[in-house]
């Protein structure tokens, strides 16, 4: 999957116009892209499209129109975008009440090592998290990790072939297994490999 490039941006007044439609169509895109694990723990899938939406809409709200800051964006987030032989995912911990949710981060450090995707009967993969930066210290994990899964090729070709994809957690505190996943997510994640 191709990285994004100025040229594939529109400018902020072409944005404004087509906003609306796009946005549209961004988030129909995204529901299929969405592996919800349980009601606490999701898996947002991104690639090219998301990372573009993303983009157009940092540059919207900070208007950003010089090249410096526009190259600056596509820097920041053209590593989400998967590369042919891997699947990359914001994974968020989702505890609405306040509370709750800061003692369930304290007791989840690690879970971001955790996570794992599978294709058809072969190994788990588990993810390579946060490349940007730290988001786990001594007392509680982010409640967002970016994760990358890397593929090995007998994996790539067995989820080109329509294997089916497992996903879950094997934390102490969190652990749950979604397989397979559905099979419009499972079709769309297989657009991102080459």
């Amino acid at each position: 999957m191709s990285k994004l490039k100025r040229e594939d941006l529109m400018s902020l007044e072409e944005y404004d116009q087509a906003r609306p439609g796009f946005r549209e169509q961004v988030m129909a895109h995204k529901k299929n892209r969405l592996v919800r694990l349980d009601e606490h723990a999701a898996l947002y899938f991104e690639d090219r499209l998301t990372m573009q939406y993303q983009i157009q809409e940092m540059l919207r709200i900070e208007k950003i129109f010089d090249a410096a800051g526009i190259q600056e964006e596509l820097d920041t987030y053209n590593p989400l975008i998967p590369d042919g032989s891997n699947w990359k995912a914001t994974f968020m911990i989702e505890y609405p009440d306040v509370e709750e949710r800061k003692e369930m981060l304290a007791r989840l450090k690690g879970i971001e090592d955790k996570v794992w995707v599978r294709v058809g009967d072969l190994e788990k993969v588990y993810p390579i998290s946060n490349e940007d930066l730290e988001r786990t210290t001594e007392e509680k994990t982010s409640s967002v990790h970016f994760m990358r899964f890397e593929l090995t090729d007998e994996m790539v070709e067995a989820a080109k072939q329509g294997a089916d994809i497992s996903m879950g957690i094997d934390h102490a505190e969190f652990n749950v297994t979604l397989s397979p996943i559905p099979a419009v997510t499972a079709a769309s994640l297989r657009n991102d490999l080459h």
